[in-house]
């Protein structure tokens, strides 16, 4: 086992790299504790679960909305939940962000721990404190920083996981090394079969060097006033693409970290061999690197996304593999990388 410990502003958050679902109940505190998590996990690993509460709520991204936490919270009063309780998120990113949500604002604040049970999860999604939901189909409108006590990233639980869910966590592993760690992405690109079948000691490379990448990074900016913005690598126009097509998180982030690179090479930022090595990986691992996309669809998203001030937004660039900056650029000069691809 692993462990890379992350300091936020009030919680010490421990990340624990290849231990088991089932020694959960040791890093749980003394006291009541609720488990929160989704109909597929708890028909797979229900079994491994300590015998604590369970409050389970449904899969896919329709459900990461204000009305499944409205749901929580109603169970919790149901349950007489108070604020000496212990929530557990078992599950992928979207059980994860609803519980550090929930439990965050349940009567101003409950503790919190994850069980990451996908790769997306394990390597992003529950590492760093961001908490949030949906808001009318727009991604993590809604949320709040706030870091876990711990998770659990269980490596054997991702033997379960159909490919499109590995997909998704490779993109995001693909991100880390692009912006941070030239020595991670060469590392993915000599070992494709190795982890393209799952084999231990590979993951457990993969998943420790992207949750320390990612813990240096909130180390420093936890609140992303600055460097984790770098963590956006590819999302922003990757968000986009999921809201106005429904294609899976890594098939839209990795065509968004293609636009990224377009964009860099244009403004001779990032030299053509990087982007070529970029979306040659990319097509090994069998993610897409072309799509037809509606244009004015994926346009009305990126104009409401966040991170945009007026006629600019905030957007990471390649100034070679491992080592990325933010800069603001023109909508419009995203609106021609979008309509260059289209």
């Amino acid at each position: 086992m692993k462990i890379v410990d992350i300091k936020g502003d009030t919680t010490l958050s421990t990340i624990r790299i290849g231990e088991k679902l089932a020694n959960l109940k040791d890093y749980v505190p003394e006291g009541r504790a609720i488990i929160i998590t989704d109909e597929n996990v708890r028909r797979i690993y229900g079994g491994m679960f300590p015998p604590y509460e369970i409050i389970e709520i449904g899969t896919g991204e329709r459900i990461k909305n204000m009305d499944t936490v409205q749901d929580i919270y109603r169970r919790l009063m149901d349950v007489e939940a108070d604020r000496t309780c212990f929530m557990i998120g078992i599950g992928g990113g979207i059980v994860c962000d609803i519980t550090g949500f929930a439990a965050s604002t349940y009567m101003r604040g409950l503790r919190f721990g994850f069980v990451s049970t996908t790769l997306l999860s394990q390597v992003d999604a529950s590492v760093g404190g961001k908490n949030g939901v949906n808001f009318r189909g727009y991604k993590n409108m809604v949320g709040l920083f706030n870091q876990p006590e711990f998770v659990i990233c269980d490596l054997n639980l991702l033997k379960s996981l159909p490919e499109k869910e590995i997909l998704c966590g490779l993109a995001e592993i693909v991100k880390h090394g692009a912006i941070a760690d030239a020595g991670l992405f060469s590392y993915i690109e000599n070992n494709r079969d190795r982890i393209l079948k799952l084999e231990e000691d590979a993951m457990e490379r993969l998943v420790y060097d992207s949750v320390a990448i990612k813990s240096s990074i909130v180390g420093r900016d936890e609140k992303e006033k600055g460097e984790r913005k770098k963590l956006n690598f590819g999302h922003t126009f990757g968000h986009a693409l999921e809201k106005a097509t429904g294609i899976p998180h890594g098939d839209a982030v990795g065509l968004g970290m293609l636009v990224a690179a377009r964009i860099s090479i244009a403004r001779g930022y990032l030299p053509k061999e990087d982007g070529k090595r970029l979306e040659s990986l990319l097509k090994r691992l069998g993610l897409p690197i072309r799509l037809v996309i509606d244009r004015e669809k994926v346009l009305d998203a990126i104009r409401k996304d966040k991170k945009r001030r007026g006629d600019s937004i905030d957007f990471v660039l390649l100034r070679e593999i491992g080592r990325a900056e933010v800069e603001r650029i023109p909508i419009m000069e995203l609106e021609k990388a979008v309509s260059d691809m289209s």
